[in-house]
């Protein structure tokens, strides 16, 4: 007999222990963490124990989730109301980038506008971008993390060398007219395969207030 035809007897016939009590109280097996053997009740006692503790922090886990979920929920209802406040498209820019920085911990910001840009402006998020980055960003259909700053991108940044992870938010409404992007020196902090809810939300919310101070067309 094996043991898998003890177990399948075991299964078919569970008052067995009920009616062979004795059997069950003799039967010892190994203390799940070494040393000496002891009872199989206690074992089990041991088994929900163990189960109890997965449950319980797998719980605190989903609380911890919870709360950090509400307070990014907040920050970007209070960015939303600064970023729809501003009387203009330098405001605007300029608020949204205090706010990655002060309110989300973002290291390093920048960001490029193109297409119909207000005349005679002098803002470096106006500065001329490669063909190339405009075609990279209009083929983006969500927000792209990773290790690599493609094209001339890193150069946006002012410690740009220094910078080791690169978020990507391409900026559009009925058409790409931007990206937005952000950097960490934490390799970590933005890596391929991290999530792009919020990143995507905020993209949205970035096009948005942008838009309106851009000229139609």
């Amino acid at each position: 007999m094996e043991a898998k035809d003890i177990a399948d007897y075991l299964r078919a016939h569970p008052g067995f222990f009920e009616d062979h009590a004795d059997v069950l109280a003799e039967i010892t097996v190994p203390h799940p963490h070494g040393g000496h053997a002891i009872p199989i009740a206690e074992r089990q006692i041991l088994s929900l124990r163990e189960r109890s503790a997965e449950l319980d922090a797998r719980l605190r886990e989903l609380i911890a989730n919870g709360r950090a979920n509400d307070t990014i929920g907040e920050k970007l209802h209070r960015s939303t109301l600064a970023l729809f406040a501003s009387p203009d498209l330098e405001t605007t820019l300029a608020v949204l980038d205090h706010s990655l920085k002060e309110d989300f911990g973002v290291p390093e910001v920048a960001s490029r506008l193109w297409g119909r840009v207000p005349e005679q402006s002098y803002l470096p998020q106006l500065a001329a971008t490669s063909p190339e980055v405009r075609a990279w960003a209009d083929a983006m259909t969500q927000p792209q993390c990773g290790l690599d700053a493609p094209y001339e991108t890193r150069d946006w940044f002012e410690h740009g060398e220094a910078l080791r992870s690169f978020a990507f938010l391409p900026l559009r409404t009925a058409q790409t007219f931007g990206v937005l992007a952000l950097a960490s020196e934490d390799p970590d902090r933005y890596r391929a395969g991290v999530g792009t809810v919020y990143l995507g939300r905020l993209a949205e919310l970035a096009s948005v207030a942008t838009a309106r101070y851009l000229p139609a067309g």
